[in-house]
């Protein structure tokens, strides 16, 4: 039998990072390191020590981390990042390697992969982040801007000439396969997976998340809230639901989003919306069960663009869902197909609203729906997506898979 081919894994974020796509990234290359050897590009301080006889061999590179208000620093440092990859990854790739990139930050991918060819390797993308579309929903450029059609061009250079093309969403094809030569069979869709133990959980009365009624109707959001998440839909719902005194907003969470939604609590104290210093790790579970529904909020246009990660760990507890999004986008799709929550349409406060008066009134249905996230969890287990991670790379180098 021919030896597997070795996997040079290039991502910017890796464990000890805390990051989801640290973690997600983390996972794949620990299982691929089961059937080949996989070597680690990783620009995260402290993840050299993750190596280990048996697992992947991490390669750290020193990075600069400014601070995130500092924007023309952070452009310089990801412009950097990108350099320091191509030279390692030149520097180790040979022509019988695998070369797999994450779109983290969206520099490295151009970088990464031309490396790889200039070496002859094969190469595989994973999306997490489509640019420039993502930047265009965000309403951060315009499309006929230079820096747009400056992007469009390099991504049509680069998505043709590679081997395999990882989405996450069954909504990104349509956006990918726009850009000319990119053929179908180069597409693989492997969804994300929850990372917390799957199973329907019962509200805890006596939950700290839920003082100090529990006996209310808890909407719940959290996490990360970036350029292309819209809170303010969210804060403007639960300014129309002030009246329905069995409702209450609990928020809490980081990012940009944060920001704003802060803002608006600061100039509106609605009585019935607390927010929340972000839920340390070791709370998280506890905290998505103390809700009766929750909410990922997204702007108009991000089908395709945004990653629906958080979703899966919703979904993992046996919660519902309302999503505000495009009918087509992945999240959307999947509360669709399995009647376990409500898609409204983007950036529109009174159908938010509606939705979740709906979910209250009738709390048993609601209850329900939660019952079957828990079960269609099941399909976004970590080993079913690890092992489609497998299979891919299996294809790309021709051996037989164990």
């Amino acid at each position: 039998m021919a030896t597997p081919a070795r996997l040079i894994i290039a991502a910017q974020f890796y464990p000890p990072d805390a990051t989801t796509t640290a973690v997600y990234v983390g996972k794949i290359a620990k299982s691929l390191a089961n059937d080949r050897e996989v070597v680690v590009i990783s620009a995260t301080p402290g993840s050299r020590a993750a190596g280990q006889p048996g697992k992947p061999e991490v390669v750290e590179l020193r990075s600069w981390n400014p601070r995130k208000s500092a924007i023309v620093q952070r452009a310089a440092a990801i412009c950097l990042l990108a350099a320091q990859m191509f030279f390692s990854v030149l520097r180790r790739a040979r022509s019988e390697d695998i070369v797999f990139c994450v779109t983290t930050p969206f520099t490295l991918p151009y970088t990464v992969l031309l490396a790889a060819r200039l070496r002859g390797a094969k190469t595989m993308l994973l999306i997490y982040d489509l640019y420039p579309e993502a930047l265009e929903a965000a309403g951060m450029v315009r499309s006929n801007s230079l820096a747009v059609r400056l992007i469009r061009f390099a991504n049509t250079l680069l998505f043709r000439r590679l081997d395999a093309i990882v989405v996450i969403g069954r909504d990104v094809p349509p956006l990918i396969e726009k850009y000319r030569g990119v053929t179908a069979d180069q597409l693989r869709f492997i969804p994300n997976w929850a990372l917390i133990p799957i199973g329907y959980r019962k509200v805890d009365p006596a939950s700290r998340f839920r003082a100090p009624d529990a006996s209310r109707f808890i909407v719940g959001l959290s996490g990360n809230l970036g350029f292309t998440h819209d809170p303010a839909t969210v804060f403007e719902a639960a300014r129309l639901l002030r009246h329905e005194k069995d409702i209450h907003f609990v928020l809490s969470g980081w990012g940009v989003g944060w920001a704003a939604l802060n803002d608006l609590y600061a100039r509106d104290r609605l009585e019935n919306v607390t927010i929340l210093k972000p839920v340390p790790e070791d709370e998280l579970v506890d905290f998505l069960a103390a809700a009766d529904l929750w909410v990922i909020p997204y702007r108009r246009h991000i089908a395709g663009v945004s990653i629906p990660s958080r979703l899966y760990n919703i979904l993992a507890v046996g919660r519902p869902v309302v999503v505000t999004s495009e009918a087509n986008s992945e999240g959307a799709l999947v509360l669709g197909e399995e009647a376990i929550g409500w898609v409204v349409p983007p950036e529109n406060p009174a159908e938010l609203a509606r939705a979740i008066r709906e979910a209250a009134r009738d709390r048993k249905a609601t209850m329900d729906k939660g019952v079957r996230a828990a079960g269609i969890a099941e399909k976004y287990r970590e080993d079913v997506a690890l092992a489609r991670y497998r299979e891919v790379v299996c294809d790309l180098d021709g051996v037989t898979r164990r």
